[in-house]
């Protein structure tokens, strides 16, 4: 009997809503992607796509979520098309489907937010034809890719010491956010305070 209960209130409650597949999550804190096996893995950003910065990242996340117009984590081929003309670089249908198909890894012809930073990851590493549609979508963003990433490191221990200095560089970011926050957090305690003393100035 509390067997059939457990069932009953299964079927009731249903299944949880969960973030839409392959959407940033709310500022690349992580996002849902679809893996070869046919599961869902979550996807860190900063976490796979160390050779970027905070900031990169979430410039490249502010870009994508300016031109996902469905709001549902894809840049499919029309808000690509849109995308491109407001860049200044139109692309034909073939060159647009070409710019997908080049970063379309799990092949549902649409752009994932990670797949989109694997624009930028190719850009940086230089693995992009100069005259394709991925190329001038990188150039044009204004998105400085240039980075050390520990590619660029020539042996085991300098590659190391890349990844020290990566993670101290994020500390040094975190805390220099944190410290932009307490900041504006106080200059609005000031203003609050001197408009209180305003108040009670023309009170009198």
């Amino acid at each position: 009997m509390a067997a059939a209960e457990e069932l009953a209130g299964r079927r009731g409650r249903g299944a949880e809503p969960g973030p839409a597949p392959g959407s940033p999550a709310g500022g690349g804190r992580g996002a849902f992607e679809g893996s070869p096996g046919g599961g869902r893995r979550v996807f860190s950003p900063a976490g796979e796509f160390r050779e970027f910065s905070r900031r990169q990242l979430r410039d490249m996340e502010r870009l994508f979520r300016q031109y996902d117009a469905g709001k549902d984590g894809f840049i499919d081929l029309m808000e690509l098309k849109l995308m491109m003309e407001k860049l200044g670089a139109p692309q034909t249908h073939l060159g647009l489907k070409n710019m997908i198909k080049e970063v379309d890894e799990d092949l549902d012809s649409k752009l994932s937010f990670r797949e989109f930073l694997l624009i930028f990851r190719k850009a940086a590493a230089g693995e992009l034809q100069e005259d394709s549609g991925l190329h001038a979508l990188a150039r044009l963003s204004e998105i400085d890719v240039s980075t050390e990433g520990v590619k660029g490191a020539k042996n085991f221990f300098e590659a190391k010491v890349q990844a020290i200095h990566d993670a101290s560089r994020f500390e040094e970011e975190i805390k220099a956010e944190q410290e932009e926050k307490k900041k504006q957090a106080e200059e609005l305690k000031q203003r609050k305070a001197a408009f209180k003393e305003l108040q009670s100035t023309f009170k009198q």
